[in-house]
């Protein structure tokens, strides 16, 4: 049965369904706390990404630095990379203007928000205007401030990119297969939910329609991921792993590395702290509830990149984050998250609270409960961003 007590005997979006929760084994398997190291080894496993000869490499392949600029206070450059398959992914390296010594470095993963139109720009300001997409998206969910460019302006190197899916490691709607053409069009501003915001573009594609696209694209991207021996988890893992490579190898980047990152991008947090020891402090943005709380009716909101396959039956989503105890970590809680039931928020902070408390170091966790709505707000920003600063001083 779900660990839950106050879990419902129905649930909403399972209706007539209800009781295979109990009939099957995942709830019982994730009631288990398993000791760290075991959920670390479990992760490595599940989330590997193997290639024809073996794993996949995870350096970034033909790096390079193109257009320069220093607007605001930040001095930024973009690069580019490949993965080893697909488009380039494309980037933005800031610093605070002027500074030339090295600087604690931060990887800010931005978020799903149904928008996969574009990705980085929505935490960073380039040396274009900002898409009118955009500007509500961060009015909406981020305070209306560019999050990496704040980040960079308080005394960091940050790097924020694409990943798979969004910006330009996007897949073109038209080499989309014409059913999901024809349901964007069909379901264009009404998926995803927040989707009637988004409109034509002056010099873009229809944005509504290419979000809702993506929308349905996402359910494929999986089925193609399992039937290549991966999943859409393990992939974005990687891909952040290869980001993180490129901000560690950047001279102007200290040897303290950082992580942040809201609602889908905290998921990659979760992510790629679960996979690699480089990330020195992580800050994980209302993203974080117990997998049995979503199953009433909440697992419909949220990404693939929230369920990998093979682990998700087995190992909780708070134990993930947890596993890297006595790491730094902040994990920012939302009382009005309609995407996160405030019962499974409180029943992993006591879960991860557990995980630092074996490790012999509870103070290294911090959980922030606020009041509001699902977000990544000024005052949050500032106590993630205070908090950073403070665990990667040298």
């Amino acid at each position: 049965m779900p660990d839950d007590a106050s879990a419902p005997a129905h649930y909403a979006h399972l209706g007539v369904f209800s009781d295979w929760v109990a009939y099957a084994r995942g709830s019982r398997e994730r009631s288990v706390r398993r000791p760290a190291a075991v959920v670390r080894r479990l992760a490595a496993e599940a989330l590997a990404v193997p290639g024809s000869a073996g794993a996949l490499h995870e350096e970034p392949t033909d790096l390079q630095a193109g257009a320069r600029w220093t607007a605001d206070g930040v001095d930024g450059v973009e690069l580019s990379w490949s993965v080893g398959f697909g488009p380039r992914t494309r980037a933005w390296l800031l610093r605070p203007a002027g500074v030339t010594q090295p600087l604690p470095g931060v990887l800010a993963l931005h978020s799903h928000d149904g928008h996969k139109r574009r990705g980085l720009e929505k935490l960073a300001d380039g040396p274009e205007p900002v898409p009118a997409s955009i500007a509500t998206l961060r009015a909406g969910v981020y305070g209306g401030r560019a999050v990496a460019n704040h980040l960079a302006r308080a005394g960091h190197a940050v790097l924020v990119h694409d990943v798979l899916g969004w910006g330009s490691r996007r897949f073109p709607l038209e080499e989309m297969p014409p059913l999901l053409q024809d349901l964007a069009h069909r379901t264009r501003g009404m998926i995803p939910p927040d989707a009637a915001d988004r409109d034509q573009e002056l010099g873009h594609d229809d944005v509504a329609l290419y979000d809702a696209a993506a929308w349905h694209h996402e359910h494929l991207l999986e089925k193609y991921c399992t039937l290549l021996g991966t999943s859409y988890a393990a992939q974005v893992a990687r891909e952040d792993r290869i980001a993180l490579a490129v901000l560690a190898g950047d001279e102007g980047t200290a040897d303290r590395l950082g992580a942040v990152g809201l609602s889908g991008g905290g998921a990659r947090v979760v992510l790629l702290r679960a996979t690699t020891d480089q990330v020195d402090a992580a800050v994980v943005v209302a993203m974080m509830s117990t997998y049995d709380a979503l199953l009433d009716q909440d697992v419909v909101s949220h990404t693939w990149m929230m369920m990998p396959a093979a682990l998700a039956g087995h190992v909780d989503w708070p134990d993930l984050v947890a596993c890297r105890a006595p790491a730094p970590l902040l994990v920012q809680y939302r009382r009005g998250d309609a995407l996160l039931p405030l019962a499974g928020a409180e029943a992993a902070h006591a879960r991860i609270e557990a995980y630092y408390a074996d490790a012999g170091e509870p103070a290294a966790y911090r959980g922030e409960f606020s009041d509001g709505p699902h977000a990544f707000d000024l005052p949050m920003q500032e106590s993630a961003t205070a908090w950073l600063a403070d665990r990667l001083r040298a």
